[in-house]
């Protein structure tokens, strides 16, 4: 089976784009060309000036700024900022340049208002052939007060879907596509790209690509320990996580309450606050390292390398994430078990299952179709872990002076130095975009290989 399939409306609609064009009288042609001629043809006055107006306002706004900032788009500005000194006043003067990110950022969202546009557009052609289909039938055509008292019964859907559609358009469909298209620049420090960059195409794509280069190795690198750092924590969390839930729900175990207490206490503690502690306390001259002095387990003048060794830092940011993320994973398999129906235990015991069968054949299986969604969610979360790696480690140690990245970086905290201390934003917007691809086609095949896509015959 296909992942996507051809879905089928269920409410079609005779007043479809294409058979205003083919079908529709005069007024409606010309609502191509004069959006909302068609409603005051057919006395709809104030829809049909509304969507006159918004046409109006776009073409004004077009032929003023609109078809500069899309113009300028290929160019990305050629006008560079100047130095020229004062005499007069024994100072620099800069004179005003081209802003590549300005044109950029504008010539983006000309373009999304463009098709904002196009969709208005439609719906305005729409509009008016349905009421030119509604008089030629002799049915009744809305007023504009019957039509926003739809809004509160047919068409609620437009009203409550309308200012957060609207919002992910400015704050995440906008961000998003300028991101992307900073990836196809040079805009970083290097050759000194902040003010004035270009289109590069794919060079970026090629050099991030290039084992060979210091980007290259660094990039793989660094992905190869974001994917095992995101299994291991992911499937360890989940797997204490699972043992300490078991333990606790057992019919044997006294004070179960205070037990779950005990564990879920340090969820009231802000988690950089507890990571930063920890941090603190695994620094050579730290509380850990102290300890085991006095102890004499280890030298005077020795310390364990729990942030200057490559393998020992891995491996603490690891037990330090299953200390923090266990907790939850507790709570959340504990209202599982809970809900798991007795009944099928005591069928179990009566045909004779031993502990470690009714575990498989029924405790896990049921867990594990429960908590999916919620293991992709946390493989998602811990790619995108910065807390836990940045407040610990900092990504270090760093082995290589002549990368940008440390022995514990993850893809997110490498995205993070190279935009904001190194302000190489265009190698960062590759690493973006690559992150993404990453959780997409992640969570993608977890989910298809999951026991609730096979049930639900896919999508």
């Amino acid at each position: 089976m296909g992942i996507f399939k051809k879905r089928v409306n269920e409410f079609p609609t005779d007043y479809t784009c294409m058979r205003a064009i083919r079908e529709g009288g005069a007024e409606t042609r010309l609502s191509m060309l004069l959006m909302g001629f068609g409603n005051i043809v057919h006395k709809q006055f104030l829809k049909g000036l509304l969507y006159l107006a918004a046409e109006a306002a776009y073409l004004v706004f077009m032929a003023v700024s609109g078809i500069g900032f899309v113009r300028m788009l290929g160019s990305l500005g050629t006008v560079p900022q100047q130095e020229i000194w004062d005499e007069a006043s024994q100072v620099y003067l800069y004179t005003k340049g081209d802003q590549s990110v300005l044109i950029l950022l504008y010539g983006v969202a000309t373009l999304l208002l463009t098709a904002l546009m196009i969709c208005a557009w439609r719906g305005a052609l729409r509009s008016a052939y349905k009421a030119e289909c509604l008089a030629k039938e002799g049915k009744h055509i809305n007023t504009f007060r019957e039509d926003l008292k739809t809004l509160l019964h047919e068409n609620l859907h437009r009203l409550l879907m309308t200012p957060p559609v609207t919002f992910i358009f400015l704050f995440t469909v906008l961000p998003l596509i300028f991101m992307i298209c900073m990836a196809f620049t040079n805009y970083s420090k290097i050759g000194n790209h902040l003010m004035l960059f270009d289109w590069v195409g794919l060079e970026n794509f090629k050099a991030l690509f290039d084992s060979g280069s210091i980007l290259g190795s660094t990039f793989w690198s660094v992905l190869a320990w974001t994917l095992v750092w995101a299994f291991f924590a992911t499937f360890s969390n989940y797997i204490f996580g699972m043992i300490l839930s078991l333990m606790i729900n057992r019919k044997e175990t006294k004070a179960k309450g205070f037990w779950r207490f005990c564990f879920v206490l340090s969820c009231a503690v802000p988690m950089f606050v507890s990571l930063l502690i920890m941090k603190t306390m695994l620094q050579p001259n730290g509380a850990v390292n102290v300890l085991l002095r006095n102890l004499g387990w280890i030298a005077q003048d020795a310390s364990l390398p729990f942030f200057t060794d490559p393998t020992w830092a891995r491996i603490t940011v690891i037990v330090v994430n299953i200390w923090v993320g266990v907790p939850y994973t507790l709570l959340q398999l504990t209202g599982v078990l809970q809900n798991i129906p007795a009944e099928l235990y005591e069928a179990s015991k009566v045909d004779g299952a031993n502990a470690f069968q009714i575990f498989f054949k029924i405790t896990l299986p049921y867990m594990l179709y429960v908590t999916t969604p919620y293991l992709i969610v946390t493989f998602t979360g811990n790619v995108n872990n910065f807390n836990v790696i940045y407040l610990l480690s900092g990504g270090d140690p760093v082995t290589n002076l002549s990368s940008t990245a440390g022995s514990t970086d993850l893809l997110v905290t490498w995205l993070y130095k190279l935009t904001i201390d190194k302000q190489y934003y265009n190698v960062g917007s590759v690493i973006g975009i690559m992150t993404f691809i990453i959780l997409a086609v992640g969570a993608l095949f977890t989910y298809r290989n999951s026991k609730s896509y096979k049930e639900e015959g896919g999508f």
